[in-house]
């Protein structure tokens, strides 16, 4: 399965993206209301400055304590986070997420983000390529 199929399934295809200059504590915020555990800092909306997640707030929190919440994302986020392609295969997706432990990555597409995808995105969509290669073989078997 390819990147742009994943999307394709996505039921939200919005990224909560943030503005560089926003303060960690507006981030976590945004995180908190969203229900989402990474956003993407943009100054645009459509380009990739960087991303952060609650592992990154996390990480901090624990390393500097509550001050690190007045401090701007810019400071913590991920700069120039790995991207996939709307053509990268799942598999290697899925590879690149679990080797360096990422569990979002945006899409993007002549330097556009057209998207984000989640270690679980790739998951359900693994998933779903087992059942029907499960079904084709039951199918093969009992002849039909």
């Amino acid at each position: 399965m390819r990147v742009h199929q994943i999307l394709k399934a996505k039921t939200n295809h919005s990224v909560v993206t943030m503005p560089p200059g926003t303060t960690v504590a507006a981030a976590a915020q945004t995180l908190s209301d969203k229900r989402i555990g990474a956003l993407v800092v943009s100054a645009d909306g459509t380009t990739v400055n960087g991303i952060l997640s609650e592992r990154d707030i996390v990480r901090e929190l624990g390393r500097r304590g509550p001050s690190c919440m007045e401090d701007l994302v810019d400071n913590i986020m991920t700069r120039d986070p790995v991207c996939a392609a709307r053509s990268d295969n799942s598999d290697d997706i899925f590879r690149v997420m679990t080797e360096r432990r990422f569990r979002h990555l945006p899409v993007v597409e002549e330097g556009k983000m057209i998207g984000l995808i989640s270690i679980g995105d790739v998951v359900v969509a693994r998933l779903s390529e087992l059942e029907m290669e499960k079904q084709a073989l039951e199918g093969m078997i009992m002849g039909n």
